[in-house]
């Protein structure tokens, strides 16, 4: 296939050349009506910004160019089949986990995972089993499970519906999954891989993609690391243990019926940008990320991270007290970060091509200037975020009993030893740190006192802003 091709763009660019008169949704009526003020700013994206229109296509019937594109979109990935999303990798990591589960299954689940993987798991009603990640003590971060872990919760237990993974980690851990794909299969046991951040894993020089490993279902954010916009994301399948019927469906589900165009076509360029990569492309983008993360290194008091994803580069100053704190003062210098955290910042890098330019050396510079005359400082030894005295947690009550038990608030001291009734997701990363049907444990309470007390954000945690937790009972 010629993955030069970008179909649906050049449908929505062949409609606009027509010259037509809009009387359809939406109501901006190809940008004619529109708030003055933005119009110049909006103008040519609301041009293609259309519907369902002869010629177009339809994303949830696809039989032109969407269907082409998708076809090229699994040519490129060596997919059987591929999807674009558009509405993020939430909504394909819900329809692969409605699709594959069923009410009562037991699954197991990488611990720190996306909050719309355990928002799946209780649409679905199972019973998840929590597998540990393993915790980078230097730098306070979760990162993968380890697979002799995972070999130990297939053997433990055989009968599991799925296993699902997050892969890589936010701050760029990426282990082969390879071999874990292989012992799951060999029990019939599905693999779904989150694999948000990578996208654009399997060209040179990166971590293998899950798809190539052998995974039956895998999401990729398209819009975190490749030049598509906000919201547009893929779906890959290549399994023989998925019932595509049921996928299909709830793509559907969760997915608009009103889908975005120039999402879709950002979609379709975003693979034509990552097709047409060539040697010089990757020299010139792992020359530029490994003379960039040399310039940080070289910065006093700075320390850069060592991870599998050279797109993710990870900051820790040791003259700014914590993460958030580092944030707000790079910020104040222009320089706006992906996430902080207790410890750390991190920055994600983008996917050049020969020739194109960053301004990684006036980046250098304003870190220098934003950290010049700065004392070290001495900091206390950080918290692990995940926090587990066993290998594999399961929740201490199911999804249904949720539902039926009254709710209250409690300080976070008093919650230790309760059930909580809703998640806490510091965000980002969007990992939770407390899941509904979890015991609450008093070293969980201790890192959310200490996300809070510096800055952090987050979701969920209806009273968290009075010093409370909802718990059960």
């Amino acid at each position: 296939m010629n993955q030069n091709d970008a179909p649906i763009y050049q449908a929505l660019i062949n409609h606009k050349e027509k010259g037509t008169v809009s009387y359809h949704v939406p109501g901006h009526k190809n940008g004619y009506i529109f708030e003055e003020s933005a119009q110049e700013v909006f103008q040519r994206i609301l041009e293609i910004d259309v519907t369902e229109l002869n010629g177009l296509d339809d994303l949830h019937a696809a039989e032109g160019p969407i269907l082409h594109a998708e076809e090229l979109l699994a040519d490129f990935y060596h997919a059987a089949n591929s999807y674009f999303l558009v509405n993020g990798s939430t909504g394909g990591n819900l329809a692969m986990i409605m699709a594959v589960c069923e009410e009562g299954d037991t699954v197991l689940v990488q611990r720190n995972c996306h909050k719309s993987i355990i928002h799946a798991l209780r649409l679905a009603n199972v019973n998840p089993v929590f597998i540990t990640p393993s915790f980078n003590e230097v730098w306070g971060v979760a990162g993968g499970v380890k697979a002799e872990h995972i070999y130990k919760a297939i053997d433990m237990y055989p009968c599991a519906r799925a296993l699902i993974l997050t892969h890589p980690t936010y701050y760029g851990e990426a282990q082969s999954i390879r071999g874990i794909i292989e012992a799951a299969h060999n029990k019939e046991i599905p693999v779904l891989v989150d694999q948000a951040h990578g996208a654009h894993f399997g060209l040179p020089g990166f971590p293998e993609s899950a798809v190539e490993a052998g995974a039956d279902i895998v999401v990729h954010s398209a819009h975190k690391t490749l030049p598509a916009m906000t919201m547009g994301s893929y779906l890959h399948v290549n399994s023989k243990l998925v019932n595509k019927e049921e996928l299909d469906y709830y793509l559907q589900v969760f997915q608009s019926s009103s889908p975005s165009y120039p999402i879709m076509a950002s979609l379709d360029l975003a693979r034509v940008y990552l097709a047409s990569f060539n040697h010089a492309d990757t020299e010139h983008l792992h020359n530029s990320i490994r003379k960039f993360r040399e310039s940080l290194s070289r910065i006093p008091g700075l320390k850069v991270m060592e991870n599998d994803d050279s797109l993710k580069v990870t900051l820790h100053s040791e003259q700014i007290p914590d993460g958030f704190q580092f944030q707000t003062v790079l910020e104040d210098y222009g320089i706006y970060t992906e996430l902080a955290d207790t410890e750390n910042v991190l920055l994600v890098i983008p996917l050049l091509k020969a020739n194109m330019v960053y301004p990684f050396t006036e980046t250098i510079d304003q870190i220098n200037l934003a950290l010049n005359g700065k004392e070290m400082v001495k900091r206390s030894a950080s918290l692990p975020g995940f926090v587990n005295d066993h290998l594999f947690s399961t929740l201490s009550m199911n999804y249904k009993e949720m539902k039926k038990l009254p709710k209250r608030s409690v300080p976070f001291k008093e919650s230790v030893g309760y059930v909580s009734a809703e998640m806490i997701i510091p965000y980002p990363p969007g990992i939770p740190l407390i899941m509904a049907g979890e015991m609450i444990t008093a070293e969980k309470v201790a890192y959310l006192e200490k996300l809070r007390n510096k800055g952090g954000r987050f979701h969920g945690g209806t009273v968290l802003s009075r010093g409370l937790l909802l718990v059960y009972g």
